[in-house]
């Protein structure tokens, strides 16, 4: 067994760009974060990574994550990275070594771009209303407050 502490990533925003926004739990259209599986190499080296996100509760989530994983390790290992052997092998050695829990693991870290660091001091609630994630001016959605209409 692995003692090693957990880091818990969220997959949206974190792991994947979320530029096109949510789709549905099975459905993820958007590539890596830049530097996401060179991260992934040194974070395996001190924990074990739980991927986490609203998608786990639903088993089709957890295996679209598994498969984006999968087909991106892919392509990382045939042509970003230098490897000795087969790209592919080592692509899915390399995502067998995450974990996709269905309720969010103990964690000694989690790593998201929805949330702020509780300091003991509790925050204003305008600066949480204020909140935007690191990618937020990449989003492609509507602006808020627009009605669309039909017709």
């Amino acid at each position: 067994m692995d003692h090693k502490p957990i880091l818990c990533l969220d997959f949206d925003g974190v792991c994947s760009m979320y530029t096109s926004g949510w789709v549905n739990a099975w459905t993820i259209p958007d590539e890596p974060v830049p530097g996401l599986f060179e991260f992934l190499e040194e974070a395996f080296k001190h924990f074990r990574v739980c991927i986490y996100s609203s998608r786990s509760e639903f088993a089709a989530g957890r295996d679209a994550m598994h498969a984006w994983f999968k087909a991106n390790a892919i392509e990382y290992f045939m042509y970003q990275k230098e490897t000795e052997g087969a790209p592919r092998e080592a692509a899915l050695k390399f995502v067998n070594k995450l974990e996709f829990p269905v309720s969010k693991p103990s964690a000694f870290v989690t790593l998201d771009d929805r949330a702020v660091t509780f300091k003991g001091t509790w925050p204003e609630v305008t600066t949480l209303r204020g909140f935007v994630t690191w990618n937020d001016h990449l989003i492609k959605r509507a602006p808020r407050n627009t009605v669309v209409s039909n017709g």
